[in-house]
């Protein structure tokens, strides 16, 4: 609950517009997920949404800014591939790399985090989505970067050659489960 308030809260200082599709949890209300008064507060410029959303297309909007993503590798074609600029929230697994490499190739930048516990505020996710949103010189050197990057999401054949491989790989290392195949 801690994570989902200061994320709200950043959002809320950083003053941009937002869609927020939020999870909500089993056991909680709407109302008790968000900081008291958030909605309230962020309605003229904010939306949350609890629940599906349809991703895609929203991304292809243009009047989104930014995509807010945790970095998963779907989540990361799809952002790329409508060349917005990321703002970067890592949970687990491969979403850490996917993070800095995304960094590393300036697409966007990463929610700072307390080096000792990996925790997040909303300080750093007010930080993050003002370079990403209303700073223009960054804004502008992510979006270029991100064009360039769909190019290489767009590669139909660079795909193929990587399922291909991919295959190759698993007859390799399990050559009996996928002899049928």
């Amino acid at each position: 609950m801690r994570k989902v308030h200061e994320l709200a809260l950043g959002l809320e200082l950083a003053g941009a517009r937002f869609l927020w599709a939020l999870r909500k949890p089993r056991s909680s209300s709407a109302a008790a997920i968000l900081p008291p008064g958030f909605q309230e507060r962020t309605a003229s410029r904010g939306v949350v949404t609890m629940g599906w959303a349809p991703q895609i297309a929203i991304l292809e909007h243009a009047a989104v800014g930014a995509f807010l993503t945790h970095c998963g590798q779907n989540s990361l074609v799809e952002g790329i591939s409508v060349g917005n600029p990321l703002v970067m929230l890592p949970i687990t697994g491969d979403q850490g790399p996917n993070a800095r490499l995304m960094e590393a190739r300036k697409v966007g930048l990463q929610v700072a985090r307390d080096g000792a516990d990996g925790s997040f505020d909303r300080h750093g996710v007010d930080a993050a989505v003002r370079a990403a949103i209303v700073d223009e010189e960054t804004r502008k050197v992510f979006v270029a970067n991100a064009l360039k990057l769909r190019e290489v999401v767009a590669d139909e054949e660079l795909h193929e050659r990587y399922i291909d491989e991919f295959i190759h790989q698993l007859r390799l290392s399990s050559p009996t489960y996928l002899a049928s195949s």
